[in-house]
């Protein structure tokens, strides 16, 4: 009876997770992988990897089953993890550590150009959260001494992110039948 019913919570299973492939053009790698976003439509997962012995932030598309080239975004000599996403995938802001300071940082898929937004914010920084739309970025802060909630307004002379008004979900549909 037992087996039965672990057999019926099988059937109409929902995951559409590639599986673990040492290439690094998989989702998931012998590295650790963690702290994922979906982008508002649902098309681009961004998340950090342990993959190459070092932290870093990959970009998923999940309509193409593969990695999007992030160029510019991870740079050596220091970690990029918690990442976020605008609603269209166009903005990741994320944190960079480097000789032990955290910082927030904003990176431009259109550019391929990441912009520190807390360079003169005296203390530590985790757990960064973009807006739909890209103009507010909010985070965790210590500069007080104690972990309060910041928000970075990037003003309205920016270029939005523009979401989709319905999410494009017909390609992910497709893949459960795989």
């Amino acid at each position: 009876m037992i087996a039965s019913l672990s057999l019926i919570g099988c059937e109409g299973s929902k995951y559409i997770t590639p599986p673990t492939q040492t290439a690094n053009a998989a989702l998931n790698s012998p590295g650790a992988e963690g702290f994922a976003n979906l982008s508002h439509d649902g098309r681009y997962l961004v998340y950090h990897s342990d993959r190459n012995s070092r932290r870093s932030i990959f970009l998923y598309d999940l309509q193409r089953r593969r990695l999007v080239p992030v160029p510019g975004l991870n740079q050596p000599g220091s970690m990029q993890y918690q990442a976020d996403i605008s609603a269209d995938g166009r903005y990741i802001v994320y944190v960079s550590e480097q000789l032990g300071k955290t910082d927030i940082f904003l990176y431009n898929r259109t550019t391929a150009r990441s912009q520190n937004l807390t360079r003169t914010f005296i203390g530590e920084v985790k757990n960064p959260s973009i807006s739909g739309n890209g103009r507010f970025i909010s985070f965790e802060g210590n500069r007080s001494g104690q972990w309060n909630i910041e928000i970075y307004d990037r003003g309205v002379g920016i270029d939005f992110s523009q979401p989709s008004v319905f999410p494009n979900t017909s390609n992910l549909d497709n893949l459960e039948d795989r």
